[in-house]
């Protein structure tokens, strides 16, 4: 079940009179239905694998409560080390073991010696890597004691599978959103206006802008021999803020549709393209996962605390850690060093924390340094990109090399009708672009639309057109990106 299929547009009303209306005089009740219907939400896909995510649960609230029993170190140690090993090993095995097994032979290979191995058919299960690291998180925090073990274990399993955010976040903090949970919650009616603003804002990023973007940069990336070189630029183009729309969008609906049901989200995604360096790019973008490797990862291997080879090599650690975590490819280990090698001027200088505040924030536009920060960072961005979509690293240096060609000067060739397609876009692009500038200082671009638009009028004639625009191109029904990391 995906948010922007005829199946959720039924559920979700469904199981939002459910709460409000059936339970709303018992919290047991309410997180039970919320639980019920999580593993109704997750199983819609393939219910075998409802035994993994239920397993982790069992997993971790037993050792969660078996954590705060126990004093002698060395056993709480085997505890934590209990959870680390079962849920990476769930998600290393699923999501690693042909690409692990492949590199093995092909070195033995190599080296002049044969090795038979035969991969396996497996399938990932969709959102293994984003539960694994919400319930990693409870673990650790109750071994460092900064939070206390849940001991009601249907609000624990409803954390855990909690179906807005399940599948593709944001990574929830179990000190976030676990407290959330034994906790009386009473409908709020701008709360709930507000969660659904957010979800169309969400839906329109999706339907309108990725979905769009993802057509043609499918076509150019698949077929990338065949195309001139300003050609592949419009692909990488189109990728880009095909993956922007997509995830980001995601998080939009998660965040709003977690807000129906009473319970507030981490954000996840803060304007990354209006970022003047790498740095605040990654300040910017998928949110909750920098801050989880920075927490878990980066601070306790020394943060940038120690000498320059220490800072150089927690750089790289945290950047292709975080690469390799979005799939098994070298592109995708190739595409976290790269941005790595972007950082690590930033942080060698001092330089990683400046531009902490929102670009032009109080201002109509940016100043032409910040607009020619902005400009070289989103071109990083955009050729890092391509190592994140090419099919392996042979298609990703081709690809570039191909853009860099004397056709890179040439006109792109579309015949009439993806010529329009293509112009089609562009005027959505700049309707998208400019609503998410004027909205760049709030949660959400159109977060602050009534104080913008103060007469209804005017609001409810945006809504239209938005629900318009998403009408108009909901025919073309694709699964989010991140749901196959």
């Amino acid at each position: 079940m995906i948010f922007n299929s005829l199946e959720f547009a039924i559920f979700l009303p469904v199981i939002f009179i459910l709460y409000w209306y059936v339970f709303n005089k018992n919290l047991k009740h309410q997180n039970l239905l919320i639980l019920a219907s999580s593993y109704l939400f997750y199983g819609w896909w393939d219910w075998r694998f409802l035994s993994l995510i239920i397993f982790s649960t069992v997993a971790d609230y037993l050792i969660g409560l078996a954590l705060i029993k126990k004093e002698n170190q060395n056993t709480r140690k085997v505890l934590l080390w209990t959870s680390i090993l079962v849920n990476l090993g769930f998600l290393g095995f699923f999501k690693y073991y042909n690409f692990f097994l492949d590199n093995f032979v092909s070195a033995f290979t190599f080296f002049g010696s044969e090795l038979n191995a035969n991969s396996l058919n497996i399938i990932l299960p969709v959102g293994i890597s984003f539960y694994t690291f919400q319930t990693l998180s409870y673990s650790i925090d109750v071994y460092k004691r900064k939070l206390e073990p849940e001991q009601d274990f249907v609000a624990f399993a409803a954390f855990v599978s909690f179906f807005p955010q399940l599948v593709a976040g944001p990574i929830e903090r179990a000190t976030n959103l676990l407290p959330q949970f034994p906790v009386k919650r009473k409908f709020n009616y701008n709360k709930a206006v507000d969660g659904l603003r957010q979800i169309l804002w969400g839906l329109f990023k999706k339907v309108v802008i990725a979905d769009n973007c993802a057509e043609f940069a499918n076509m150019i990336f698949n077929g990338s021999e065949n195309y001139s070189g300003s050609m592949l630029v419009l692909g990488a183009l189109f990728f880009t803020f095909q993956i922007y729309g997509d995830f980001s969008g995601y998080s939009d609906i998660a965040i709003g549709t977690a807000r129906l049901f009473g319970f507030n989200l981490k954000r996840n995604f803060a304007y990354p393209y209006f970022s003047r360096d790498i740095a605040e790019f990654w300040r910017r973008w998928h949110i909750s996962l920098s801050t989880w490797f920075r927490d878990y990862l980066y601070i306790p291997l020394g943060g940038s605390r120690g000498g320059t080879s220490m800072k150089i090599r927690n750089t790289f650690i945290i950047f292709i850690v975080s690469g390799f975590w979005h799939g098994a490819n070298w592109t995708f280990i190739v595409w976290g060093a790269l941005n790595a090698i972007y950082f690590l001027p930033l942080l060698l200088t001092n330089n990683n924390r400046n531009n902490l505040e929102v670009v032009a924030k109080g201002k109509m536009l940016p100043s032409v340094k910040e607009l020619i920060s902005m400009l070289t960072t989103f071109l990083l961005t955009v050729l890092a990109w391509i190592f994140f979509r090419a099919e392996n690293l042979t298609h990703a240096l081709t690809y570039i090399s191909d853009i860099f060609s004397s056709s890179l000067f040439t006109m792109p060739e579309f015949d009439r009708y993806f010529g329009f397609k293509v112009v089609l876009i562009f005027v959505l692009l700049t309707f998208f672009l400019i609503i998410e500038w004027m909205g760049r200082e709030n949660e959400y671009a159109i977060e602050g639309l009534k104080v913008k638009m103060n007469k209804r009028v005017y609001r409810w004639s945006f809504y239209l057109i938005i629900w318009s625009f998403i009408f108009i191109f909901s025919g073309n029904e694709q699964e989010f990106i991140y749901f196959q990391f």
